[in-house]
């Protein structure tokens, strides 16, 4: 029988030998280059997911708002939440975090067929943000729609911290 030994990543392994930064400047200028050249075509990735989100949501709709119909939405979501700031638009990323929250649990999902009101009203802004080119929560529309739905969510109680 062997035994399994508790390493603590803090004192012992491979990390303890990484003194110096992993990515030089001229690593990080290369890459913030790239991004730059990307630029153009970012919007266009920008705005097919969206088409791909708003069509899980009309998915979900004609089937009732089902589990099973909702996880190509929170799929679309998730990207979405993740890309973004990449993207440029870090609100894409907000407001796609607090659909995340939504409908990621079995009782956001509930409360999604309960009200798909609000799930509607994340995938209608996303797109608005999308379509208006409204980058962040300075945006004064922005800010009213993350926050409304933000706190919408929060209230529900259905999303994990």
């Amino acid at each position: 029988m062997t035994s399994a030994k508790l390493i603590d990543p803090r004192t012992e392994g491979r990390r303890l030998e990484l003194k110096a930064p992993l990515f030089d400047e001229a690593a990080i200028a290369r890459a913030q280059e790239t991004l730059t050249a990307l630029g153009s075509s970012m919007g266009e990735w920008l705005d097919a997911d969206i088409e791909r989100l708003h069509q899980a949501r009309l998915n979900a709709e004609g089937a009732g708002w089902s589990n099973a119909a909702l996880e190509p939405m929170l799929g679309a979501a998730h990207d979405l939440k993740g890309m973004g700031a990449t993207y440029g638009f870090p609100i894409i990323s907000d407001i796609a975090a607090s659909l995340c929250r939504l409908i990621e649990t079995d009782a956001g999902k509930a409360a999604a067929r309960a009200n798909p009101a609000l799930v509607c009203a994340h995938a209608d802004a996303l797109r608005a943000a999308a379509r208006e080119r409204i980058v962040d929560a300075s945006h004064p529309i922005g800010h009213a729609l993350l926050q409304a739905l933000a706190s919408h969510v929060e209230r529900l109680g259905v999303a994990p911290r």
